[in-house]
Formats: C-alpha cells, sequence, structure tokens
C-alpha cells in the first residue's frame, strides 16, 4: 500500500488570516497518514523589522504575530500528533521557543518537544559583508541573514518534534522537510526533492492557490472570495502530488490557480534556484481530477546551487508621505494646481530631494516620477470628481521630512479651495541588498527547547 503524506499551509505571510487555519488543522485531523501543519510568515523585510524588535528586546524578535496562528491549532494538532513547523522564529526563534514552553506548562502537552533550525543569522558573526557584496551597503547593518534548506527541519522531525521553529529558511523547505522526513528522501535525491520543492512552491502562499490572488470578477471568479481555504497536498512515495484544500471552506482549486501559483516568482522555470535543488518546471503538467484537486506531474530536480542567497536588511533612512483629497466639480484641476504647488515647494525646501507624487484615481500605481503619465492621464480625465493626491520621500534627514509634511498640510488654508482629509506619516524605511555566500560558509543546526 503507497504511503500518503497530508501537508497543509496555514499562512502565506506574516499578516495572514490566523482563523483560516483552524479548519485546516481540524481537516488535517481527521486524515488518514502522516499529516503536517506549516505557517510561512517572512518577507524579505520583515527579518529587518524583528531584528529591530529584538534589538530592544531580547525576548522579542520573532514574528509579531506568530502566536495568533499557532494558539489556535495547538491542541488540535498535538492531540492528533500533526507537527507544526514555521518560520515565524524570524530573528529569535529560541525566544519563540521559550515563550512557546511556557505556554505549553500546566497543559497536557507540557512535554511537547519543541525544536529550533538555527545558523541562517549571521549578524552576530565577525564577517566581512563586503567580500559578497556586488557594490558598497548604504545604511547600517541590522540583519544578516541567508536562506538556509530542509535538512535542520528533516532533522528536528526525525528526533521527534512536535513543533519546530525556524528562522530563514527558504519558503519552500517548510515543506521540503517534512516530505523527506516522512518518505526518507537523501540530500541528493534531486527528481524527489524537485516534487517536494513544487508542494512547498504551490503552498507557500497559503490561499493564493486557493483563489485568493487569483480573483478577478467576471474574468476568474471565485466562489466564497471572503474565506478562502487553506491548501493541502496530498504526496505519495510514488511522487503523485494532489492540491486541495480545507474541507468545507471558500475558494477553489482549479488548474489555472495552480498554473499561476507555480509560476510565480519563478525567475527561470527551467532552472527556478532553490537552497535543496534546481527546479525544473518546464515540463510540469497540470491536471483536474476532482472539484477542487489537481493533480501535478513532470517535475524534475538537478544538483543544488553552490551558493546561497543571502539578505542584509538596512536602516538609516525614513519614509514620509502626505495625503489630501479634492473632490465635485473641477477636482482634478484643483487636484493638479495643488501637485504643481507641492513640487514648487518642494524644490525650494528641499532641492536635493526628488519626490514621488500621485493624483490616486487619475494616476498612481500606473504613475512615474517623472509626472510623464500623469501629464498624459490629465487630458483624459477631466470628468473625474474624486481625487486624492499624495506626495512622499525617502531620505536620512528626518527633521527635513517632517516640514516637507507640515508643509504638505499647509494646503488647507493655502489652497487650493476644498481640500480635506489630510494625513501625514513618518515611519522608518528598511531596505534590503541579497548576496550569494558560500554555502560551507553556513552552518545549519538544531537546538532543543
Amino acid at each position: 500500500m503507497t504511503k500518503t503524506v497530508h501537508i497543509g499551509c496555514g499562512a502565506g505571510f506574516a499578516n495572514d488570516r490566523p482563523d483560516a487555519a483552524l479548519a485546516l488543522a481540524n481537516d488535517l485531523a481527521g486524515r488518514d497518514g502522516q499529516r503536517f501543519l506549516f505557517f510561512e510568515l517572512l518577507a524579505e523585510r520583515t527579518l529587518a523589522e524583528a531584528q529591530l524588535r529584538r534589538l530592544h528586546d531580547a525576548d522579542s524578535g520573532y514574528a509579531a504575530r506568530l502566536f495568533e496562528f499557532l494558539e489556535p491549532v495547538l491542541e488540535t494538532c498535538l492531540d492528533a500528533g500533526i507537527p507544526i513547523i514555521s518560520n515565524g522564529g524570524a530573528a529569535n526563534p529560541a525566544a519563540a521557543a521559550r515563550r512557546l514552553r511556557q505556554h505549553l506548562q500546566g497543559t497536557r502537552h507540557a512535554a511537547a518537544r519543541i525544536a529550533c533550525v538555527l545558523g541562517d543569522d549571521l549578524l552576530a558573526r565577525d564577517i566581512d559583508l563586503q567580500q559578497w557584496l556586488p557594490a558598497p551597503l548604504d545604511g547600517e547593518v541590522v540583519s544578516v541573514n541567508v536562506y538556509t534548506g530542509a535538512e535542520g527541519i528533516t532533522q528536528a522531525l526525525g528526533e521527534g518534534a512536535d513543533i519546530v521553529l525556524c528562522g530563514r529558511v527558504a519558503d519552500p523547505c517548510l515543506a521540503v522537510g517534512p516530505l523527506r522526513h516522512a518518505f526518507g528522501w537523501q540530500a541528493d535525491d534531486w527528481d524527489h526533492l524537485a516534487l517536494a520543492t513544487t508542494v512547498g512552491h504551490l503552498l507557500e502562499c497559503c490561499t493564493q492557490v486557493t483563489g485568493g490572488y487569483f480573483a478577478h470578477p467576471g474574468l476568474k471568479d471565485v466562489p466564497d472570495p471572503a474565506n478562502p481555504g487553506c491548501p493541502i497536498a496530498t504526496v505519495s512515495a510514488d511522487g503523485q502530488i494532489i492540491i486541495g484544500k480545507a474541507a468545507g471552506t471558500g475558494g477553489c482549486v482549479t488548474e489555472q490557480t495552480v498554473k499561476e501559483q507555480l509560476l510565480y516568482e519563478v525567475h527561470d522555470p527551467a532552472a527556478y534556484l532553490t537552497p535543496d535543488v534546481t527546479l525544473d518546471l518546464s515540463q510540469a503538467r497540470v491536471r483536474q481530477v476532482a472539484a477542487d484537486q489537481v493533480a501535478v506531474e513532470g517535475v524534475r530536480g538537478h544538483p543544488r546551487p553552490a551558493r546561497l542567497k543571502g539578505l542584509v536588511g538596512l536602516r538609516g533612512k525614513w519614509f514620509a508621505e502626505a495625503e489630501i483629497s479634492y473632490a465635485g466639480p473641477g477636482a482634478l484641476a484643483r487636484a493638479a494646481l495643488a501637485r504643481d504647488i507641492l513640487l514648487q515647494r518642494s524644490a525650494r525646501l528641499a532641492p536635493r530631494l526628488t519626490p514621488w507624487i500621485d493624483l490616486i484615481g487619475v494616476a498612481s500605481l500606473f504613475n512615474d516620477r517623472a509626472g510623464q503619465w500623469l501629464d498624459a492621464r490629465l487630458a483624459q480625465a477631466q470628468q473625474v470628481q474624486d481625487v486624492r493626491v499624495r506626495i512622499s520621500f525617502i531620505d536620512r534627514d528626518k527633521t527635513l521630512l517632517e516640514r516637507l509634511l507640515l508643509d504638505a498640510e499647509s494646503l488647507y488654508t493655502n489652497g487650493p479651495a476644498g481640500g480635506g482629509g489630510v494625513r501625514r506619516y513618518l515611519s522608518e524605511s528598511l531596505s534590503t541588498a541579497s548576496f550569494l555566500i558560500e554555502r560551507d560558509q553556513v552552518q545549519q543546526y538544531v537546538e532543543w527547547f
């Protein structure tokens, strides 16, 4: 009888919906075979933000909402023997593990085994980053992390972990580790690792593959789009992959939703580089086998890259933006005048800065810094009667930016007529720089809590 593994994803980013994972946990608990649940909670700048919190509080630094995801599903998963894996340890997996251990004390799951997969964080190491960076860094380094592979997750599960908290493992590894553990796939079994990576890639953005990011009214309609279900992959040892979703939930799993996610963020379908394998999707086949059940076949694997991707988080700049609305007859003309005034004023107050300015409702996402798109749109949109002007800056001089925001607010009384609903916002701007590092420079390891 072919062994079957079910693996579900309960979150696709740090601010996903925690309530969706409970239906996923309940579905998995009712299935036969080995089952795993993972939460993907990191993005490129999440680690820099998490590291800043850790600098202020040594007991912080994990994903800010990690426990909003964990706590509702802990009892169900631990009762059913479903290991939970997450990269929500972020910049401080150990602190998350300590808090989790404290949370479990006094419960019937007080003896649950908690493992941390570490080694991705290079910030504390005395290394010369510049040897790997293509250009000098523009800012203060606050985080240095490497996208590590699934080896540590595989080890932790093999040693009996009930919960595995990771730092910056690559997103697909959250599925690769459990599948390697379940099937005993080796680190150089490229085709099986390709299969596992495909599963991780399809699930890592959670409800994107079940119709969330897919929805487009009238073109790609999705049932119950307010409640898309979390995805579940059913994988067999002979290489069969079926993508489905939690029972009783909205959304859908179709050939189209799977194809879109399969190609999401893939730079080269024939050579998608991950820490564990070079994934070849060029001959992949997608086939609907039942309602909300899609089979994926034909993926191949090639030897993993010799180097790993690293990411540096940088601070030192500030992001400032101000907005004001104009409505009613002549709204567009008044908004355009406000734009011209703001450009003249900023040129006088901060001549070295080039602001970004939009007329939301006329030109924002399709705008450009030079304003050429906006100028072209103004002639075509004279009937618009609801326009919001937005101006923004990025710079190191916080005081100057505060002055520019106050100057934008002065449009209230200095015109043009009818401006209202001013909003000013100033926050620290975090940026990133990526690099490649030799694999032997990074040592992944497991610690128990």
